[in-house]
């Protein structure tokens, strides 16, 4: 697995580097924007790393310019802010997920690890299920595709992984504890909006209203649904 990590504070990409490659991982490893987006355009990349406060292009722009061209890896963003909006900020744009500085090297590698099992099983290497079809909306486990009639709909692998855990359990309310959990593979905190932030980002990519929402519901101090066919 190859793994771009971008950071201009050199110990801390020094010491990332470390313990991705007791991992067995290969890492670029980049201390500008400028090295980044080359190694992004001319390397073959499983997951990327960055830090939001870096010269030139942020890391949020990076993590833009990533999703805009295309590519569907997960985005890791590092942060010394701890701020909400940062949060919202990085998810909202694609992040799969962030840390905070100062961090755990450990838990680093273990969301790393969690992340790139969500896009391994994205790719094809793990059980599928049957395709899902609810009033125009088809997801196809197996595909790893989503399409809304003819329309087909670019959804990053933890994206992906929401839409089918809610569209295998249509009918039924699934509390945002148990969909960041089965999702995320990580304990539920209450103050996290991370669940909230890619419901909002699924519904825009689906062209759902959010006031009206089609597909994906909310149902107010417990969590979502997707109704069955004949309730849309």
């Amino acid at each position: 697995m190859n793994i771009l990590v971008l950071d201009d504070e050199k110990e801390i990409a020094d010491l990332v580097e470390v313990y991705l490659k007791n991992e067995n991982y290969t890492v670029y490893k980049c201390y500008t924007a400028e090295d980044a987006i080359q190694c992004i355009q001319n390397q073959v990349l499983d997951m990327a790393i960055l830090d939001v406060m870096v010269q030139g292009k942020n890391g949020f722009e990076i993590c833009q310019m990533i999703r805009d061209e295309g590519y569907r890896f997960p985005v890791i963003m590092l942060t010394a802010k701890i701020q909400d909006e940062d949060k919202i900020t990085g998810l909202t744009l694609g992040a799969d997920d962030y840390i905070t500085k100062p961090f755990n090297p450990l838990e680093l590698v273990a969301r790393v690890k969690s992340a790139l099992r969500r896009y391994t099983k994205y790719n094809g290497n793990e059980e599928k299920t049957e395709e899902i079809q609810i009033g125009g909306l088809t997801i196809d486990p197996q595909k790893h595709e989503c399409f809304v009639y003819d329309r087909k709909i670019e959804l990053t692998p933890i994206e992906f992984d929401i839409l089918v855990y809610l569209g295998e359990r249509r009918g039924n309310v699934v509390p945002s504890e148990e969909l960041f959990e089965k999702v995320w593979k990580e304990k539920y905190l209450d103050n996290n909006n991370t669940v909230m932030v890619h419901i909002r980002r699924i519904r825009e990519k689906l062209g759902d209203d959010s006031k009206k929402p089609k597909y994906i519901k909310t149902v107010w101090g417990v969590g979502y649904k997707i109704e069955r066919e004949e309730g849309i």
